[in-house]
């Protein structure tokens, strides 16, 4: 699909499609397995593991036990805002926000291989940016209304399309549903990142199966 996409390491040379979860904010680390381990068998393309907590020892520990969790499942664990958390507990990449570290140095910290992500909003320049800075793929959103975090930002779906020269993944967050997951991958969304979707379903396992339904056209 493009040029950009690693050729070895956690991508496995193909470029990815369909559901990108993001974990709850779970304090319990047994609790939070037990939700996600069920959901990476049925066609979780990557998991985000992102945790605003102060505890820095609770991360390391959730981290650890999602590397595990997902390594012999196949899909790639990327850390949310930590560089360095990504690096010690060995997993696939990290995404950054617009506050939250520099793509540059992220590369250099995690390798060529790994998977590098940013928040580019609603903004094709600062999509841009990121992707000469080295950037694996950009999210674009919030796209509808969202309870998991405050957004001031609104994208279209025609920035999707708009994006589909920057040779790398685009992703799509923010209120993304079922029901408008078919339309943003028409769009150009080549994954859909999301949390409430799914964790706040009544049966979050036909919830993931929904939504990589959405994928299937």
């Amino acid at each position: 699909m493009n040029s950009r996409w690693p050729a070895e390491g956690p991508a496995r040379g193909h470029a990815p499609r369909g559901l990108y979860l993001i974990t709850p904010e779970e304090p319990d680390t047994a609790r939070l397995l037990a939700r996600i381990a069920p959901l990476l068998a049925e066609g979780v393309t990557w998991l985000q593991y992102r945790h605003k907590g102060p505890d820095a020892a609770l991360r390391l520990e959730q981290a650890r036990a999602l590397q595990a969790l997902c390594a012999p499942a196949g899909v790639p664990l990327i850390i949310n805002d930590d560089v360095e958390l990504a690096a010690t507990v060995g997993a696939a990449g990290v995404h950054l926000g617009e506050d939250d570290g520099d793509l540059v140095a992220a590369r250099a910290r995690l390798g060529a291989a790994a998977i590098l992500g940013a928040s580019c909003y609603d903004e094709l320049a600062r999509a841009r940016r990121a992707v000469a800075a080295g950037a694996s793929y950009v999210a674009f959103g919030a796209f509808f209304a969202t309870r998991s975090k405050v957004t001031t930002r609104r994208a279209s779906p025609a920035l999707l399309a708009e994006a589909a020269g920057l040779g790398v993944p685009r992703v799509a967050i923010g209120g993304i549903t079922p029901d408008n997951t078919p339309a943003l991958a028409a769009a150009g969304a080549d994954l859909v990142a999301v949390i409430g979707g799914v964790f706040d379903a009544a049966d979050p396992v036909a919830a993931v199966r929904a939504y990589v339904r959405g994928f299937a056209g």
